[in-house]
Order: C-alpha cells, then structure tokens, then sequence
C-alpha cells in the first residue's frame, strides 16, 4: 500500500517522517517503507514491527532497503500510526538530522540483570555522547516484554543517567507471549534491552496517565513466586479465584478483557501504579506484569472515562501555548484491550491523529525511573518559535 497515508487529513510533523507499510512481505514492506522516506537522511529511524512479521526476514531485507540508514525498534503488540490504532502496520520514524542526534548501547542477557553492570554501561554511554551546547537530553528504553526484568532494568537506568529522563515501552508480541525482542544494529535480540541516548534542539516533556481510581477493595498477596511474577495465592486463597470473586466473575470468565478493566493497584505515597495481570498461570494461579511479592498490599482498581482521561493526557502545550511537534507514545495493551472491547477505538484513533501521536502498544511501560502497566506513557516535543527561550 504505497503513499498509504495520503489519503489522510494529516498535519505531518516537521522533525520526523513517517512511514507506514501494510504489505504482508517483509522485504516489500521496507521497499514501500524505503520510497515513502525517500529523500531523507534521518539522524535515526525507529521501526515499529507487527507481529505477523518475521523479524529474521525484516533484518535480512534491511541492509538492502535502507542501506545508509541507523534503524533501532522492536516488536509490538500493536501500534499506533498517522490513522490511530491498528494492528498489522510496519512503522518507520525518521528523525530528522537537524533536530537529533543519537547514541545506543544494548543490554544483552538481562535475565537475570546486573545492577551494576547496567550503571557502568550506561554512564559510559552518556561520557562519550558528548553534549552540544543549547540542546537537551532524553534517554529511550526498549526492553524485551517477556524478560520480567524492566522493574530493575529502570531502576538501574535511572542511577547511571543520573539527570537524564527515561521513557519507553517493553516490546510486544501481539497477544501471542511468545518472544518480543528488539532492534539494534540490523540484529533482532529477546532476552535484551536497548538504551538510546538523545540530543535534541526541541524542547519536550514527559507524559504518564491511566484511567483507574482505588475501590475499596483490598487484598494481599500471601504466596508469591517474585521472580516469575506470579502469584499463587491472595488473601490465603487460590489467586485466581479470590480475585474473581472480588471482580464478580466466574474464574472461568476471566480474560485478557476482564483484566484490563479491572486492574490491581499498588500505592507508592499518594499515586497508585497498576500492577496489569498477563494471563492465569496454571489452574490458580496468575502471572503479573510487573514486580510483584508475598506480603504486597493491592487495591482494586475501577476506570475512569477513558477517552475524557485520554484527551486531558494528552492536551500538553509548550511555554508559548504550542501544542507538540509530534507525541512518541507507549501505549499499554491492555488499554487497547478495553477500548476495543467498549467500542471506542475510532474516538481514540481520533485522539492520536489530532495530537500526532506514532507510536506502539507495549507490554510495559517505563516513566521516569518505574516501571509502569495500563498506562500511557510519551514524550510531547515541540519546535521552539523563532526567537523563543529554549
């Protein structure tokens, strides 16, 4: 589908290209991918990948497609495009030479991750990144979603960049929980976790909401496997099955769905961060998406309107009153989840294309040094007006 997004009422971005594929062949995809972005020398490109993609045919076709080009990205469980929300999109951005400049590492076999290993890594990264007067620095992480380590992975980050911000997404593997891995080098690594260090004249600001409000529901987790993020019992009984009961439905019922609207919290002082349930674990028990352990203290959670939540996040307007360039954004699957399921995804889609968001649905999400679940997390960046304090 070459030229796909000309048909659209689309104000495109000035610092970066876009670029959408819906060809069902990797190496046509990066062609129609190659021709939409012809012209351009990008600083970088992040590629966003559909899971009905082969990421060993992408890194085969790569070299010959965009033979000049330095490409970092990952696999999603969907992705967010110059349309909104869809699933089966082979994404490129293509950040412009004059705004960015980039420097990455890759954090390989981090189950189980080295503290100390990632703090020397990364603050060598960023002493040979050496900065440009006037400009600013942010940092991405794309971590392989499966790996249940970004909880740590972040925490680490946070130590060695010192006064840098961190965002990002976990890669994704559709709903399949297979293998989600990322994109470094024209190599593809699971069991990883890719830094980018970025230098930009744009200003920018962080993003980081959910749609979700304590109940009165309390429970605690009493038996717990904290490595594998599981837990087998809440309250003395099977977890499943007590949190059935606090959700009132047959544990027979519970899904991807019923998950996704009705998440557990964890209260850090006064902000509450979801702790999203993946899938049931055998016949009792249920694996998490975040850090979890025996003694743990959890909230239900009840939804707030979220396409209301979904427009207030993502109203953001620079010093002068300018709405954003563009939004980078890492999307919660499990928000998608329950979009879909209340019929609202052309009201969200909607939301994205007029705020300019690209970006993918993630199975994690990291803000500012957490790790974070059913949550929206972005950075708004916005080109100074001519003249303008940076």
């Amino acid at each position: 589908m070459a030229g796909a997004l000309e048909d659209l009422e689309y104000r495109p971005a000035k610092a970066v290209r876009i670029a959408v594929s819906y060809c069902a062949d990797p190496a046509a995809a990066l062609d129609e991918i190659q021709h939409q972005l012809d012209q351009t020398r990008p600083s970088f490109i992040l590629l966003f990948v559909p899971n009905r993609l082969s990421p060993d045919d992408l890194a085969a076709a790569l070299p010959s497609a965009l033979p000049h080009a330095v490409v970092f990205g990952c696999t999603t469980a969907g992705q967010i495009t110059p349309r909104g929300y869809e699933d089966d999109a082979l994404v490129a951005v293509a950040f412009e030479r004059s705004h960015f400049r980039v420097a990455s590492t890759l954090f390989a076999s981090i189950t189980p991750v080295s503290i100390a290993e990632v703090v020397q890594q990364t603050e060598r990264l960023a002493e040979q990144f050496r900065a440009t007067p006037g400009r600013k620095r942010l940092a991405l992480i794309f971590a392989d979603g499966l790996s249940k380590q970004e909880d740590i992975l972040v925490a680490a980050l946070e130590a060695g960049l010192k006064d840098i911000p961190v965002f990002g997404g976990s890669a994704g593997d559709g709903l399949r929980f297979e293998r989600t891995q990322v994109l470094r080098n024209g190599e593809f690594h699971n069991n990883a976790a890719l830094l980018l260090l970025i230098e930009t004249d744009l200003t920018f600001c962080g993003l980081g909401f959910d749609h979700f409000q304590p109940t009165e529901s309390r429970m605690v987790v009493t038996k717990a496997v904290p490595e594998e993020r599981l837990v087998l019992e809440i309250n003395g009984s099977p977890a499943a099955e007590e949190y059935a009961r606090l959700v009132k439905v047959p544990v027979g019922e519970l899904s991807p769905t019923i998950f996704a609207e009705n998440p557990v919290l964890v209260r850090n002082g006064n902000i509450y961060h979801v702790r999203a349930i993946q899938q049931i674990h055998g016949e009792h028990g249920l694996t998490f998406l975040s850090a979890i352990d025996d003694g743990l203290l959890l909230t239900l959670g009840r939804g707030k309107e979220i396409i209301r939540t979904l427009d207030s996040g993502l109203a953001v307007t620079d010093k002068q009153g300018d709405p954003p360039d563009f939004i980078l954004g890492f999307d919660c699957y499990l928000r998608k989840l329950e979009i879909d399921r209340k019929g609202l995804e052309a009201e969200a889609s909607e939301r994205f294309r007029e705020r300019r968001v690209i970006g993918f649905s993630t199975y994690g999400e990291q803000h500012l040094g957490v790790h974070v679940n059913q949550t929206f997390v972005g950075v708004a960046f916005f080109i100074p007006r001519e003249g303008a304090p940076l």
